[in-house]
């Protein structure tokens, strides 16, 4: 990246972790021999180095902060990388045009520190972007190493346990966390333009629900009550627009007690948004138009390379409009067999071997068939499809469409996973409540929020309704093959 050969740094040493400790706090003391501060106020900047790297000119005076994450020392002067997860700039010193004491403390500093410098921009003879410094300022002294500077964290379980370390040295993973920054607030300026208000609602609830999911329970000591965590916000969305609100939105965190996997993660992040007088068909389309909006700007287009761990491509998504609306029996027969549906239960389930669908005794014959939508549907479906015309069991806070056989529902489908439902909000209150008690099973008490069935007899106005699964819609985007890879922090077995 910079003209000189490395300079051997203890890092390259092979010394023991415990070893290049032991030299970094030696250095920390010096500093403070030196008068400096190892861990200094704060730094005034004019620019950052990626951005003075985007928009570099010759001849300009600059202030800038960041991490050193590669030093090239020829004896008596220096080049350095300075970097921020946002990119990086070589730096240049010369022993001659810095002060003795800015020169004592640079031969204090390892890899991993954090400076400030102020110093002019320069190209050198290779071509590369530089900044040649005039004075340096100490930020902070790193006492661990950096990660191997080739190799990065190649341990996926450290990568997802030590966030810190995989972005400070894998530029794909900050890259990906940028953009998911970026995303974000493009959803919401995307849903501010069409004159959507972002609403707050609870997080803890008396009653969990807007899904079928296990919680989170907790305890609140004060009042003297069981608390769950949210596992939807819909049933205080739904409110609001008994309240009067037309078009809300919330971008927010649930949580669902149930498994991890490479698409769940038991903290997840949920968009959900419901506009009065519309319905399930108007609200694909905006979510249509809104992915696709998304990957024009941040992707280049509408074709996603996703690619395996060595960097092949295994499949590329294509998201160009319009995309594919199919219903949801057709689906499966196509799968199944066109019979499939005139089978008896017993008949099914035995289908099921046949199929290689694996099923379990207690399971009623509607789950049977969207077990067999789940494994030979769903897991094969890579470009974008509207599954439409849903069973009336999976989904009780639809409404059902004239025959009521089923609801009117979409189920978007890319990747293999679903990114996004959406319905024709049910606002018959009582026929909300004949759907909540049968989903219940007996547990009506625990399990249905009757303060909600009481707002709708005030009037909920027609409404459609969407969810979308940030964290699957990310990885989507990006080509991350698992969800740990676009939570920054994903939930992990304590290590024993």
């Amino acid at each position: 990246m910079s003209d000189p050969a490395d300079h051997p740094t203890p890092e390259a040493t092979g010394s023991s972790e415990a070893d290049l400790i032991a030299v970094r706090r030696e250095k920390l003391g010096k500093l403070r021999d030196l008068g400096i501060d190892p861990y200094g106020a704060a730094f005034a900047t004019d620019t950052d180095p990626g951005t003075l790297r985007a928009s570099f000119e010759n001849d300009l005076p600059v202030r800038l902060a960041g991490r050193l994450v590669a030093i090239r020392d020829m004896g008596k002067s220096v080049f350095a990388t300075l970097a921020d997860v946002h990119g990086r700039i070589q730096i240049y010193l010369n022993m001659k045009e810095v002060s003795e004491q800015d020169w004592a403390a640079w031969k204090l500093l390892d890899m991993g520190d954090w400076i400030g410098v102020a110093g002019t921009t320069f190209t050198t003879g290779k071509g590369e972007p530089s900044v040649k410094v005039e004075t340096l300022t100490v930020l902070s002294k790193a006492l661990r190493p950096m990660p191997d500077k080739w190799h990065g964290v190649a341990d996926r379980e450290i990568k997802y346990r030590k966030r810190h370390l995989d972005l400070m040295s894998n530029e794909d993973s900050a890259n990906i966390f940028i953009n998911r920054s970026r995303m974000v607030a493009e959803i919401r300026n995307f849903f501010h333009q069409r004159g959507y208000l972002e609403v707050e609602t609870p997080m803890l609830q008396s009653v969990a629900g807007g899904a079928a999911a296990r919680p989170f329970e907790t305890h609140h000591n004060a009042l003297s009550m069981p608390l769950t965590l949210r596992i939807a916000p819909e049933l205080f969305l739904k409110r609001l627009l008994v309240g009067g609100f037309t078009k809300l939105f919330e971008l927010n965190r649930n949580f669902r007690n149930e498994g991890i996997s490479r698409r769940h993660n038991p903290e997840f992040t949920m968009l959900e948004a419901y506009q009065a007088f519309a319905d399930f068909e108007i609200m694909a389309n905006l979510v249509e138009e809104m992915t696709c909006h998304l990957a024009e700007q941040f992707c280049g287009g509408l074709q996603i390379e996703h690619k395996d761990e060595e960097g092949n491509t295994i499949r590329t998504i294509n998201l160009a409009r319009p995309w594919k609306r199919a219903n949801y029996h057709d689906l499966v027969k196509e799968v199944a067999d066109d019979d499939f549906f005139d089978l008896t239960p017993e008949a099914r389930r035995a289908k099921c071997g046949e199929l290689e669908v694996h099923i379990s005794e207690g399971m009623e014959d509607y789950e049977v068939i969207q077990q067999v939508f789940e494994k030979k549907v769903e897991e094969h479906t890579f470009d974008p499809c509207f599954v439409t015309r849903v069973p009336s069991e999976l989904v009780p806070l639809a409404k059902v469409t004239p025959g009521g056989k089923t609801v009117e529902v979409y189920e978007l489908i890319i990747n293999g996973q679903e990114i996004s439902p959406g319905y024709s909000e049910l606002n018959d209150p009582d026929v909300q409540r004949q759907r909540l008690e049968h989903q219940a099973g007996g547990e009506e008490e625990q399990l249905v929020d009757y303060d909600f069935i009481e707002t709708l007899e005030h009037g909920m106005p027609p409404a459609g309704g969407i969810g979308i699964g940030i964290d699957r819609l990310i990885m989507m985007l990006t080509g991350a093959p698992t969800i740990r890879d676009v939570v920054l922090f994903p939930l992990l077995k304590k290590k024993e």
